[in-house]
């Protein structure tokens, strides 16, 4: 039978992990080297940008450093804000050819390096930015363009700039459509996996329908057809009969329980019926027919519980019994439930293990060999609650719980 591991992630888990690893530390990679390389750029078009302005502006030298700083720092938002740098080099490309006049021989009204930087950030708007904001910054290019380039140029600049904003906008679907499919192609992984989850869960199912299911068929079976097939069957034993068939019933149900999650579909264990606090009393006369000595208290006013605790509850009952008669056999067995406005207290206690027996009774120490005690502490974590499981002074052990009434859990 297939068993399932859930303390330690599978090589699979590890692999999918460092591959995730891998690919944000090449992220964060390629982002250091793009601002790098933006910076590296900037400077560069600056340092050209500033010895190269008295050539084509009649400018005074102290305010060289800060023009040439307007025409080519914008473009250090071309990473981030596109727009915000385009903005910036235009104003800039509409204050400079107004304040200031051209050298003789040269006609355009900017540097170089200036059209430059306002033809990469519209580029780089046409790919990042949105298609509204895309057509402003394309029209108002177009017509400054227009506006200040001597002559016709202007109007086949506007041509060159519509041709940059058209393969901006191609690159920009490029890069959609592959993340487009990208997705796709993780949503297909992600169902493949869910695919092969399923699958193995159905496998674990028929395993355990074949083996644990079958098995416990055939004791609810013998155990009822018992007094007829053995003579001389008296009313205790076909009474302990009776009890076996019926601990080996529910024990069925709640195996074929565990099967139908498993064969579900996504179903989550807590969609699936579970016991609850209006099942305690059928949990109590169980355990009488299977010969335990048991006495119960409820003190107080059972209040309304939510699910979570209500499982809880039936199965620290439930484990607690279990051990009392698989540690202490013989022994008497008290069960107490203390209902309080925000709490109840689950306390389960047994005496030494009947004259003839030993007394087996799980320690603490005993909790790195078998998970009944552990698994109590956690349910009753998980719902905010506490237990503490420890010998009794006078032999015998204690199981003790207090939950909260409502949670949600």
């Amino acid at each position: 039978m297939r068993t399932v591991e859930t303390g330690a992630p599978s090589v699979g888990e590890v692999k999918e992990l460092a591959k995730s690893g891998v690919r944000t530390a090449g992220r964060l990679g390629r982002g250091r080297w793009s601002v790098v390389t933006v910076v590296t750029v900037t400077l560069i078009l600056y340092a050209i940008a500033w010895p190269t302005l008295p050539l084509t502006h009649d400018i005074s030298p102290p305010l060289l450093p800060l023009i040439s700083g307007m025409a080519v720092f914008p473009f250090l938002f071309v990473l981030v804000r596109p727009a915000l740098g385009w903005a910036v080099a235009a104003a800039a490309g509409l204050v400079i050819p107004i304040a200031f006049d051209l050298v003789p021989g040269y006609d355009y009204p900017w540097q170089v390096v200036h059209i430059l930087v306002m033809l990469a950030l519209v580029f780089a708007v046409a790919i990042r930015e949105e298609i509204r904001l895309v057509l402003v910054v394309w029209i108002a290019t177009v017509l400054l363009f227009a506006a200040f380039v001597p002559g016709r140029n202007g109007w086949g600049w506007g041509i060159g700039i519509t041709a940059v904003v058209v393969f901006g906008l191609l690159v920009r679907w490029l890069l959609i459509s592959r993340r487009q499919l990208a997705q796709e192609e993780e949503v297909s992984e992600l169902e493949r996996a869910r695919r092969a989850i399923l699958e193995e869960k159905a496998h674990i199912a028929r395993d355990l329908h074949d083996i644990v299911a079958h098995h416990m068929s055939m004791i609810v079976v013998q155990a009822q057809s018992a007094p007829y097939r053995l003579p001389d069957v008296n009313d205790d034993v076909r009474a302990e009969f009776d009890a076996l068939g019926a601990t080996a019933r529910e024990a069925l149900n709640e195996v074929r329980t565990l099967l139908g999650v498993l064969r579900s579909d996504g179903q989550l264990p807590e969609h699936e019926p579970q016991p609850g606090i209006d099942r305690i009393g059928e949990l109590f006369e169980s355990s009488r027919r299977a010969g335990m000595t048991l006495g119960t208290e409820t003190v107080g006013v059972p209040t309304p519980v939510s699910d979570g605790v209500g499982l809880t509850v039936y199965r620290i009952l439930q484990e607690s019994l279990a051990n009392a008669a698989r540690h202490a056999p013989g022994a008497r067995v008290c069960a107490r439930l203390q209902w309080e406005p925000a709490s109840v207290t689950v306390e389960v206690t047994n005496g030494p293990a009947s004259a003839g027996q030993v007394d087996t009774t799980v320690r603490p120490s005993d909790r790195s060999g078998g998970n009944g005690i552990l698994g109590m502490v956690e349910r009753a974590s998980v719902v905010g609650g506490q237990l503490v499981a420890h010998p009794r002074p006078g032999g015998g052990f204690e199981v003790r719980a207090v939950l909260p009434v409502l949670t949600g859990a």
